[in-house]
C-alpha cells in the first residue's frame, strides 16, 4: 500500500482515483450527457481518442465528493486534442502539477478543502471554461438526477404549465425547470409535450428545444418538433427550425434522420445555419451512406459555409471519421466537394 502511494500521479484519472472521490463525468461538448469514466482513462492513456470531441477539445464536467463536502464540486475541463482526436498532455500535465503542488502531494486533502478552495484550485486554469446556460441547467438537471436529489424550485412551475397552459404565465418560467422535466421525462409529460408544441409561445419552444436536444426522444414528440419545423420555414423562423432540428438530432429513428434527409434534398432549406445544426447535434444521422454525401454536397455548394472546418471538426468524431474520409475520397471527380477537398489538401498541406 505504502509503495502504491508512492507511485507518481500522472492522470486525472489516477488524481481521482487516489484521493478516493466519487466521480461522475459528463460529457459538455456535443451534448450534455453521462460519460463513461473509461473514455477519459482510455484518453489520457493514449489508448482511444475522445468519443464526442467539440471544436478541438474533449469538454467534460468532473462531478465529485470527497470528505465532508456537503455539495458535490464541478470542474469543467476543455482537454485540447489533436488532429485525430487523441490528447494532446501537455496543459493537462501542468494543471495535474499545480494541483498536486497546491495540496502539498497529499490528493486526499481535496477532501478537508471548503467549496471556495476546491474552486480555486481552477482559478487562472487555461484549461477550464463555462458553459453556455442551456448546458449548465442540463449539468444540473442531471448531475441531481442521478443523485437522487430533488429537482430544482423551477421544475413545479414548468410541470404545472405543460398540464395547463392558461394556469400561469410562461414568462415564469424558467430554464432550470425545463431542464429538470426534461430530464425527468416520463411518458405522460412526454404526450403532454407532443400534443402542445405547436401552441406553445416560440420562446418556450425555442426553451425546451435547447433542453430536448440532449437526449433521444419519443416519436411522438419527434413528430410535433418536425411539424413545428416544417412550419417555420413556411414561416422563414430560421432560429425556430434550426432549434427543432437540434432538437431530434439525439434520437437515433428513422423518422429524424428521414427529416434530414427531406430538409438535405431542398436547399432552400439546407442553408449554412440547418446544415450547423446537423453537424452540431444530430451527427450521427450522417452515418448514412445516402444522408452522409447529400451533406457534404451542400456544405461545398454553398460558399457560406466553412467547408474546412466543419470537415475537419467532424472528422474527430470516431465514428464518423472513416466514412467522411471515404466519402470525400468518392467524390466525383469535377464536383463541387472535389474542388473542396483539394482546399482541404492544400490546407492541410501548409499546416
Amino acid at each position: 500500500m505504502g509503495k502504491d502511494v508512492m507511485q507518481p500521479i500522472r492522470t486525472l484519472d489516477e488524481f481521482f482515483q487516489r484521493s478516493g472521490a466519487s466521480v461522475s463525468l459528463y460529457h459538455m461538448g456535443r451534448r450534455v450527457n453521462p460519460c463513461p469514466i473509461d473514455a477519459l482513462r482510455q484518453l489520457e492513456n493514449a489508448q482511444s481518442p475522445w468519443p464526442e470531441p467539440w471544436q478541438g477539445q474533449a469538454r467534460v464536467a468532473i462531478v465529485f465528493r470527497l470528505g465532508d463536502m456537503p455539495e458535490p464540486a464541478i470542474w469543467f475541463l476543455a482537454l485540447p486534442l489533436d488532429e485525430e482526436g487523441h490528447l494532446v498532455p501537455a496543459q493537462r500535465d501542468a494543471f495535474l502539477n499545480r494541483l498536486l503542488e497546491t495540496l502539498g502531494r497529499n490528493v486526499s486533502q481535496l477532501g478537508q478543502a471548503h467549496g471556495s478552495e476546491v474552486d480555486n484550485l481552477m482559478k487562472d486554469n487555461p484549461l477550464a471554461f463555462t458553459p453556455s446556460a442551456p448546458f449548465q441547467a442540463m449539468l444540473n438537471a442531471r448531475a441531481t438526477h442521478a443523485l437522487d436529489l430533488p429537482a430544482s424550485r423551477y421544475f413545479e412551475p414548468v410541470d404545472a404549465y405543460l398540464r395547463d397552459p392558461q394556469a400561469l404565465d410562461w414568462q415564469q418560467l424558467g430554464l432550470q425547470g425545463i431542464a429538470d422535466v426534461v430530464v425527468r421525462l416520463n411518458e405522460e409529460t412526454a404526450e403532454r409535450l407532443a400534443t402542445q408544441f405547436a401552441r406553445l409561445p416560440t420562446e418556450v419552444a425555442q426553451a425546451f428545444c435547447l433542453c430536448l436536444e440532449h437526449q433521444p426522444l419519443p416519436s411522438s414528440l419527434v413528430a410535433a418538433l418536425r411539424q413545428r419545423g416544417e412550419k417555420a420555414i413556411i414561416a422563414g423562423d430560421l432560429e425556430m427550425l434550426c432549434a427543432c432540428v437540434r432538437a431530434v438530432g439525439a434520437t437515433d429513428t428513422d423518422e429524424a434522420g428521414n427529416w434530414y434527409t427531406q430538409l438535405l434534398h431542398d436547399e432552400t432549406t439546407s442553408g449554412p445555419d440547418v446544415l450547423a445544426a446537423m453537424a452540431g447535434r444530430g451527427w450521427s444521422h450522417l452515418e448514412d451512406g445516402e444522408r452522409l454525401p447529400l451533406f457534404l454536397s451542400r456544405l461545398a455548394d454553398d460558399e457560406r459555409t466553412d467547408f474546412i472546418a466543419m470537415v475537419k471538426d467532424l472528422a474527430l468524431i470516431p465514428r464518423l471519421r472513416l466514412p467522411l474520409l471515404m466519402a470525400l475520397r468518392d467524390a466525383p471527380e469535377g464536383s463541387r466537394i472535389h474542388a473542396r477537398v483539394a482546399e482541404l489538401s492544400a490546407d492541410s498541406g501548409q499546416g
